[in-house]
Order: structure tokens, then sequence, then C-alpha cells
């Protein structure tokens, strides 16, 4: 049955909502559920973009098990079918919630959504592009006159998800402070007053996100101060706007 869509301030029972709730929840689940086994049919070069990060060597990763190739597979199959439904999973989301917002509302949620998009493509090019393959390139090449590195695929594949999703995370950063901004926590002044406080912040969070090495922490840093210095002036574009949009409404 397909899901009815509120108007906008559209005023219904509870039961409604949650069995509108229900459905969206339903039809996220079966976008996932066609999404997934779509990637599996393709995982064996979804494995291999993965692997292109590791040095020619160490591409054939091990598996100690006998299921381990299969399980392995298998969740990277799920994750990709999570990130191939996401445009769904995303539209099921907002269309639970926007009949609950103004129009100006809404158009700032979609702009502040695209350009969260943005970020998250920016962040996942830049994990996947720059940080994975010197990290990795750094990690397998370690104290090899102590240690003979064999690549194991769980651990291999859960490392690269993780830095891949830590990247992303930090490169929404300006999208955090931007929100914050918006609803009054958070100043540009503050910022740039509290600018070495908000650097070992950064620091700290660097350090906390997964990469065991100093060459991923390191390029991990780098953006973090990039984007915390871009949250800054973004901040403040969007305090002038914010004020001329309430100059506006007071002479009208």
């Amino acid at each position: 049955m397909r899901t009815r869509r509120l108007a906008r301030e559209e005023e219904a029972p509870l039961v409604e909502h949650l069995e509108e709730l229900r459905q969206r929840v339903m039809v996220a689940l079966a976008a996932v559920a066609v999404a997934a086994p779509v990637a599996f049919v393709f995982h064996d070069r979804i494995l291999d973009l993965l692997a292109r990060p590791l040095p020619a060597a160490h591409r054939h990763v091990v598996a100690l098990g006998v299921t381990e190739p299969l399980s392995v597979s298998l969740a990277v199959s799920v994750y990709a079918g999570v990130l191939f439904a996401l445009p769904v999973l995303l539209w099921q989301l907002w269309s639970f919630l926007a009949p609950a917002l103004d129009a100006a509302a809404e158009r700032r949620i979609l702009a502040l959504a695209a350009f969260g998009l943005v970020l998250g493509a920016a962040g996942l090019a830049f994990g996947y592009g720059i940080l994975l393959p010197r990290a990795v390139h750094w990690l397998t090449s370690y104290d090899t006159a102590h240690f003979r590195i064999l690549v194991r695929a769980s651990g291999y594949y859960s490392f690269v998800t993780s830095v891949l999703l830590g990247v992303v995370a930090v490169f929404e950063t300006p999208l955090v402070v931007l929100a914050l901004v918006g609803l009054g926590v958070l100043t540009s002044a503050g910022l740039r007053r509290n600018r070495r406080r908000g650097y070992l912040v950064v620091a700290v969070a660097a350090l906390a996100l997964p990469g065991p090495d100093p060459v991923t922490t390191v390029l991990e840093l780098l953006p973090m101060w990039a984007l915390y210095e871009g949250s800054i002036w973004l901040a403040a574009l969007a305090e002038r706007r914010a004020a001329k949009l309430s100059i506006v409404g007071a002479q009208a």
C-alpha cells in the first residue's frame, strides 16, 4: 500500500501518525532488503574496490576460518545495501517530518541537507583517496624486520569501514556548527575567542577517531582544523543572514 504524505501543517490523530511511521519504516527496511542482495551479486567488485588502498602484495587478504569469507562478504554487502538505499531512507525520513515544518524552515533544512551530502561525499573521497592508502601503506610496512604482516579480511574491512565513517563524520563538522549557531548555542565571536580550545578539542577528537597510527591521525587532524576555521566563517555568514532577515521582518 502506498504511504500517504500528510499535507503541510495537516492535523492527524496519533494513531495515524504511528501508522504512517510504521509504513515508512517498512519501506526503508524493504529498500535495504532489496539493495543488500543486489550488492551481494557484485560483492567481488566491492571487495576489490575496498582492497585497492592496500599495497599490491597484500591485496589478497587472509581468512582464518571456513566461514570468514562468507561472513565478510555478507557484512560488506549489507553496508553497501544501506549506502545504496540511502536516498530512499532519507526520503522516507523527510516525508515523515516535512508536514510539521513551514515553508521557510523546509527550505532551510533542505539547503542544510544538500550541504551535508556534499560534505559527506567530500569526506568519503578524502578518506578513500588520500587517507586510507597512506595509512595502510604505513601500517603494512611497519617493522617488517620483526613481523610478517598478513592482512586478515575481517579486520581490514572493519578498519576501512570505521575509518571512512569517521572521516565522513569529521567532514560534517560545519553542518553541526551551523545547526548550533542557528539554535543560539554557539556564535562566531565565541568560536574565534576560543580558537585555541577549539583546536585542542579537535586534536582530542582526531586521537579518538579510528586509526591507531600517526599517519592516519595527522591526516584526520589537518582537515579537521581546516573545517573548524571554515565553520567560523560559515557561522559569521549565517549570523549576518539571520540579522538581515530579522530587520526585513521588523520593517514588514
